[in-house]
């Protein structure tokens, strides 16, 4: 797999015969049809650990939203998919502060929004607006938030991560994962981690080989198969 022919800027790639465009926020844009997709938002997962007892600043929901609405702005797409996990839990609803709930009506209600349903929320609030689907057809692609390898397939739920070693140090970043036939979404919420696109559970997903495309303050890299190293044990040193 190659990536596309991009500005310098940009990075796109090929995915069954069409052109998309993975940007650094860790979104996925398609021109041709003017959709723009997100994953795993996670809005209130702050919340959620700060009524276990893990204070953290309770500010995820915004920040996430902030970007989400600044890539609005810039690309105006026609459609925006939400690929699953857009609330941390089935309870985030009843902690989401009105302000950021009028922020959510306020997209869904200028484009048309699709919830894709994750397995932390599989029924997302009605008062918000948009609409709910388990599975989405879009021409040769389809979208859901478990991925399964089917052909065509965009996906979240991994939350895939790339480590790249060079220069004597390591580098570890959201990525997209895809072997041109299927892809994988980095996840967007302020709060999320990542799983390292080596780990057996991409395995299944892409049984040819995976390549990683990082995101990088300003755009997004490609990275080959042969660049990408698993995570080290705890304790452990790199050995060249």
């Amino acid at each position: 797999m190659t990536a596309a022919v991009a500005k310098p800027s940009e990075t796109h790639l090929h995915l069954a015969g069409e052109l998309l465009t993975p940007l650094p926020e860790g979104a996925l844009w398609w021109a041709r049809k003017r959709v723009l997709v997100v994953s795993d938002l996670h809005f209130e997962k702050g919340s959620a650990f700060a009524a276990r007892g893990q204070m953290l600043p309770p500010y995820d929901t915004a920040a996430t939203l902030s970007v989400v609405e600044r890539l609005c702005a810039s690309l105006r797409p026609a459609t925006i998919i939400s690929l699953g996990d857009s609330f941390h839990d089935r309870a985030a609803e009843l902690r989401l502060p009105e302000a950021y709930a009028r922020r959510i009506q306020a997209l869904t209600a200028a484009h048309d929004w699709v919830w894709v349903e994750g397995n932390h929320d599989p029924d997302p609030p009605q008062h918000l607006g948009g609409r709910a689907t388990k599975t989405l057809r879009i021409g040769p692609l389809v979208f859901r938030h478990e991925p399964t390898g089917e052909a065509g397939e965009v996906a979240g739920h991994l939350h895939p991560a790339a480590m790249i070693i060079g220069r004597g140090r390591s580098v570890r970043r959201r990525c997209f994962a895809s072997d041109g036939a299927r892809l994988v979404m980095p996840a967007m919420g302020a709060f999320t981690g990542g799983l390292n696109v080596l780990d057996a559970a991409f395995a299944p997903i892409f049984p040819e080989g995976v390549m990683a495309f990082a995101l990088g303050q300003e755009r997004v890299f490609m990275v080959s198969n042969k660049s990408l190293v698993a995570d080290k044990p705890a304790g452990a040193r790199w050995r060249r």
